[in-house]
């Protein structure tokens, strides 16, 4: 049985964790929060002190943390997992970073003989725990094949969408343009509706029976009929995080995209707003304007 490790114990992470104990696979892992390192160990896993204990325990290992910045850290510093880990051994990066941060970081994991996998996922936090991800793997094939076993455990649908790192990243980094834009999409129509005397709750239940509708619609238009905005797993800042990549992205590669910047600046004003809310806390910012709210 493989020895598994895990760097960034947030709510992916420890979903990642609780998924990958029930298969069967030992598991260490690491978080700056006492908090969630107990918490890894109420689930079974083994916390360590430290990013290279993770590594020198593991011969795969899944970083699941905020940003290209902390990336680069975990891998590459002092003490990092590129100091630990064996020849042969594996990084799983399912951080969403910018394309070119994963490609600065292969060189450097190549030269000491590790494999490093990108692999971007979706699904959130629902995802997460229940072990349904959709992955979006960035690797040899053989690489691939050889940690299916590991992806299986944590992933619903899982695709090989390339050989090199910066593959995956660059196909999340898509997803996530069209993600945060339907989001926005779906604010300003229930605001329109609801503003013009249609039921909340009978707006919602249409859009979901019309061709748009889907598990996106579904979840954060049932939370907010329910006024949840907070800790429902889904925060704003992870979302503006990732427009921003798909908006760098967009220039790097001198393509338009209207409707990804209108939503980038709902998404902006939302988090100086709400700035400990999720996704659905921007439809409050739209209510303000036409000065009615959506609950049902």
């Amino acid at each position: 049985m493989k020895n598994i490790g895990i760097v960034g114990l947030g709510d992916m992470g420890s979903g990642l964790s609780s998924n990958l104990i029930k298969a069967g696979f030992p598991l260490v892992g690491f978080d700056l929060r006492d908090d969630r390192k107990k918490a890894l160990a109420d689930m079974g896993g083994r916390p360590v002190d430290s990013v290279g204990d993770v590594g020198a325990a593991s011969d795969v290992v899944f970083v699941m943390v905020l940003n290209g910045t902390q990336v680069q850290s975990v891998i590459c510093d002092d003490g990092g997992l590129l100091e630990t880990m064996k020849t042969g051994s594996t990084i799983i990066v399912t951080a969403t970073i910018k394309p070119s941060e994963i490609i600065a970081v292969a060189p450097a994991a190549a030269e000491k003989g590790i494999n490093l996998i990108d692999s971007p996922v979706s699904g959130g936090k629902s995802g997460a725990d229940n072990g349904t991800l959709a992955m979006m793997v960035a690797a040899k094939k053989a690489d691939f094949e050889a940690q299916q076993d590991v992806f299986d455990a944590v992933g619903g649908s899982i695709f090989h969408v390339g050989d090199t790192a910066g593959q995956g990243q660059t196909i999340k980094a898509a997803l996530q343009g069209l993600i945060g834009s339907s989001f926005t999409a779906i604010f300003e129509a229930m605001v329109l509706g609801t503003k013009a005397g249609a039921d909340p709750r009978t707006l919602y239940e249409v859009f979901c029976a019309s061709a748009v509708g889907s598990n996106l619609l579904k979840g954060c238009g049932d939370l907010i009929l329910q006024r949840k905005f907070e800790k429902t797993g889904s925060h704003i800042g992870t979302m503006n995080k990732d427009i921003g990549i798909t908006m760098d992205l967009a220039r790097e590669q001198g393509c338009a995209m209207f409707t990804t910047a209108a939503a980038r600046e709902l998404f902006q004003a939302g988090i100086s707003r709400f700035p400990a809310g999720d996704n659905w806390s921007i439809i409050k910012i739209l209510e303000e304007i036409a000065g009615t709210e959506v609950k049902g």
